[in-house]
């Protein structure tokens, strides 16, 4: 039984050391992305189209095909 007490310790202190590890490394800014915003305009921007552009759009079709 003094065993699993044992176990149970180190497993806390291992953790405890591992939490600290994971918060100096998040202040110190180390999962930063510094590669994305560089290749950022390489990307295709989408272009979004709202309801009423998709509206305007069927109507501009319509009266073009009404004047053809």
């Amino acid at each position: 039984m003094s065993v699993i007490y044992f176990l149970i310790s180190i497993s806390v202190v291992v953790a405890g050391i591992f939490l600290y590890l994971f918060i100096r490394s998040v202040k110190s800014g180390q999962f930063d992305d510094a590669y994305t915003p560089s290749v950022r305009m390489l990307f295709d921007d989408e272009v979004k189209i709202t309801s009423k552009e998709k509206k305007d759009k069927k109507t501009d079709n319509k009266q073009k095909e009404n004047q053809i």
